[in-house]
């Protein structure tokens, strides 16, 4: 059996009060694993932990307690310039806006992520690494992003910026940069959550088909149960404990 991509080991976060008043638990002792290629939605009410437990994946935030453990590899042990290049080159993130910078074009914008490994957008060394399940890829950055943004329906807008695109396109835009460095982990944090209902149903479409045809592994917090649903699993979450889970 392989190993799994993630694996969370009794994580808990807590929050020191300044004043000496008792610690605040936002997740209390999580422990669960996640398989390569696999989609995973994480639900919940608001306040029960779930973007908590998104950001300490993503390496935005540490466990005051446990272990995370990403490709067989301890988290905990890194220093913050060792997790960022993980954040970099395995990690794709996805947030509910999309952080485009305005000044930018489509493809300047898919690009940013590269510029930490190559020095410059566009650069022709190959992007490295890769999902599970995919093989290295020879492509240059710069073909990569044109070849993801066709894929979401958005060669005609290479050269647009982001006030020249609807909501929908703003997000597939950010989806297309969180993959270009061919993560082997896709996160997504309320990702329809500002979208209108076609939108968020053509999002949630485009994300089941990149986890499938680039094979990264997908988790998503969401409030939408119809994204929920098109997961292979749900989990929940209840007052920072896992509640209960729910497979195809």
């Amino acid at each position: 059996m392989p190993s799994p991509l993630l694996r969370l080991t009794e994580v808990s976060k807590r929050y020191e009060s300044p004043t000496g008043a008792e610690a605040v638990s936002v997740l209390r002792d999580i422990s669960m694993e996640i398989g390569r290629a696999e989609s995973v939605a994480v639900v919940g009410p608001s306040g029960s932990g779930k973007s908590t437990l998104l950001n300490i994946i993503g390496t935005l935030d540490r466990p005051t307690s446990g272990q995370v453990l990403l490709d067989g590899q301890d988290l905990s042990r890194l220093d913050d310039v060792q997790l960022a290049t993980v954040r970099n080159r395995e990690i794709g993130i996805i947030f509910q806006a999309h952080h485009l910078l305005p000044q930018c074009t489509v493809l300047e914008n898919v690009l940013v992520p590269t510029l930490a490994k190559t020095g410059r957008a566009g650069s022709p060394r190959p992007v490295e690494g890769g999902a599970a399940g995919t093989p290295r890829s020879t492509e240059t950055a710069e073909q990569r992003a044109k070849r993801l943004l066709a894929k979401v329906g958005l060669d005609a807008r290479l050269t647009h910026r982001p006030g020249q695109l609807s909501g929908g396109e703003r997000q597939r835009v950010a989806v297309v940069r969180a993959l270009i460095n061919q993560p082997k982990l896709l996160l997504a944090d309320e990702p329809t959550g500002a979208l209108d209902r076609a939108s968020a149903r053509n999002l949630a479409e485009l994300l089941v088909r990149l986890n499938q045809e680039e094979g990264v592994t997908l988790i998503v917090v969401t409030h939408a149960l119809d994204l929920a649903k098109r997961m292979g699993r749900v989990l929940e979450l209840r007052d920072g404990r896992l509640a209960s889970e729910n497979g195809k």
